[in-house]
């Protein structure tokens, strides 16, 4: 696959090493290489350090992030933590690539990382709407797929497949202008 180096990898990962030995001796950071992909799994406290040294000064700095998203192992008793944020950060001059897990406990916040990549301001929001991590310091932390005045998080594994048994009108979610507006259309289109 295109972008995919072990030596660069291998580089990287030592030269994460070396920067965060403290953080890897305590198990605060853990470095392996899955599948051609560099994985990192850090603990949220040092989250934001260890990715502004991704993005800053890392070998071949890491300029972009392609994906934000997270897991629920709720249902998987091997797993400590209920969630999992995952990253995914590329270093365009190389084409290197680096995922970053961020285990995280119910209810637990997480920094946010639109000071670093401002590309994370909507996919931070998706994360936040869909299974209701918040991320500190974001922005504008509100959803930004379903109504306010929806009730849970449809990407929680606990959430019934169902739904929860309430309709959502679209009245309900438009501003007090744009149901006039909806009102005058439907008359002139009788």
């Amino acid at each position: 696959m295109r972008g995919l180096n072990k030596e660069k990898n291998k580089q990287l990962m030592e030269a994460m090493s070396v920067r965060f030995s403290g953080l890897v001796g305590k198990q605060s950071l853990k470095i392996k290489e899955d599948r051609g992909i560099v994985v990192a799994c850090v603990t949220p406290g040092h989250l934001m350090e260890f990715m502004q040294y991704l993005k800053e000064s890392a070998p071949e700095p890491f300029t972009m992030m392609m994906d934000l998203t997270a897991v629920d192992y709720s249902k998987m008793p091997e797993k400590k933590e209920r969630f999992e944020v995952v990253y995914l950060l590329v270093s365009m001059p190389g084409l290197q690539r680096i995922r970053v897990k961020v285990s995280l406990a119910e209810g637990q916040k997480i920094p946010s990382m639109v000071p670093l990549w401002v590309g994370a301001n909507w996919p931070e929001r998706e994360v936040f709407d869909l299974f209701g991590i918040t991320f500190e310091g974001h922005p504008l932390m509100e959803r930004i797929i379903l109504p306010d005045n929806f009730r849970g998080h449809p990407l929680r594994k606990d959430f019934p497949l169902e739904g929860i048994g309430e309709d959502y009108l679209i009245e309900d979610i438009l501003l007090p202008e744009e149901k006039q507006k909806m009102k005058i259309g439907f008359i002139e289109n009788l």
